[in-house]
């Protein structure tokens, strides 16, 4: 009988182990409309010059892979671990970081100096510098998958969209913000005026 019911708890076990569900997020950057077949897994885009986003969710624990038609040609990304990736299908890089946003969602005050530093790191992020998991911070060049967090939940607020003051941040896990280099730089540059 003992072994029975040991039997039992490593059955209840296994099979409580394999439920665990996978999930992949994947965030789809473009600069015109984005065409999803129903399987999810072809997507379409063209040329355009207005920001797109387009969330693709999958739960399974195998590695989801995307064809993707573009004017710069077709090609294959591939999303293997659980996580939240983004996909950008722009002309243009997009860089980003994780946001450290107060429970008041203030708006911080800098000094002088922590505002040249600020831009200093901005700028190594342009040029794909300093770029890593551990800094978490994020260079997505044109046609690339990058993954992000294996926090699914996160929120992401993507290119010309700012956090609004009313975001409620204990809601999720983490926060993220990403631009166009572009963007970027017409940030820096009114920065660095106003200095």
């Amino acid at each position: 009988m003992q072994k029975f019911h040991s039997f039992l708890f490593l059955t209840i076990l296994a099979s409580l182990t394999a439920c665990k569900s996978h999930e992949k997020k994947i965030l789809v950057y473009a600069s015109s409309d984005i065409v999803v077949d129903d399987s999810k897994q072809h997507v379409t885009v063209s040329d355009g010059t207005t920001h797109h986003e387009q969330e693709l969710d999958f739960s399974t624990s195998g590695p989801v892979t995307l064809d993707v038609r573009s004017p710069s040609g077709n090609t294959s990304v591939t999303a293997a671990d659980d996580g939240l990736y983004i996909l950008n299908l722009k002309n243009d890089t997009v860089i980003g970081s994780l946001r450290h946003v107060g429970t008041d969602n203030g708006v911080p005050h800098y000094t002088q100096d922590q505002m040249k530093h600020i831009i200093d790191s901005v700028q190594k992020l342009m040029a794909g510098q300093n770029v890593s998991e551990a800094n978490r911070n994020y260079f997505v060049a044109p046609g690339k998958l990058v993954r992000i967090t294996a926090e699914t939940k996160a929120k992401v607020f993507g290119p010309y969209t700012s956090i609004p003051a009313s975001f409620d941040v204990s809601s999720v896990p983490e926060i993220f913000k990403f631009y166009t280099v572009p963007e970027e730089r017409e940030s820096i540059e009114k920065l660095q005026k106003d200095m």
